[in-house]
This record gives structure tokens, sequence and C-alpha cells, in this order.
């Protein structure tokens, strides 16, 4: 993983698209949007990890094995 990930061209657009976007806000407008996506980061980490743990098998309850 020594190699830095690249965007795709479609990844590039969209966040060029997105920086644009965040340039018309007002700060406030701005701050809640980074609050927001960091929540949904949040959630999203949440998820992978919920599903590793079933793909894996570390979900299972031993007491009732």
């Amino acid at each position: 993983m020594d190699q830095p990930i690249e965007l795709t061209l479609e990844q590039e657009f969209s966040l060029r698209s997105f920086n644009d976007q965040v340039q018309q806000m007002s700060l406030k407008q701005a701050q809640n949007l980074l609050i927001l996506q960091n929540r949904h980061m949040m959630i999203r980490e949440k998820m992978y990890q919920d599903l590793l743990k079933h793909e894996w098998k570390l979900d299972l309850d031993f007491a009732s094995l």
C-alpha cells in the first residue's frame, strides 16, 4: 500500500464539481455540510465493520453453539 490511491476520471470530475459547489456556499452551510459528511463517513465505516464481522463470522453468539 505504498502507492498513492488514484481517483478515476469520473471521481476527479465529481470532486471538481463538489469543490465548485462548496465555493458558492456560506461558511455556515459549508460547516453544516462538513458535519453531515463526517457523520456519513462514520456510518459507512460502521457498516463496513459490521459486514466484515458477519462475513468473517466474528458476530456469532458462542453461547448458542
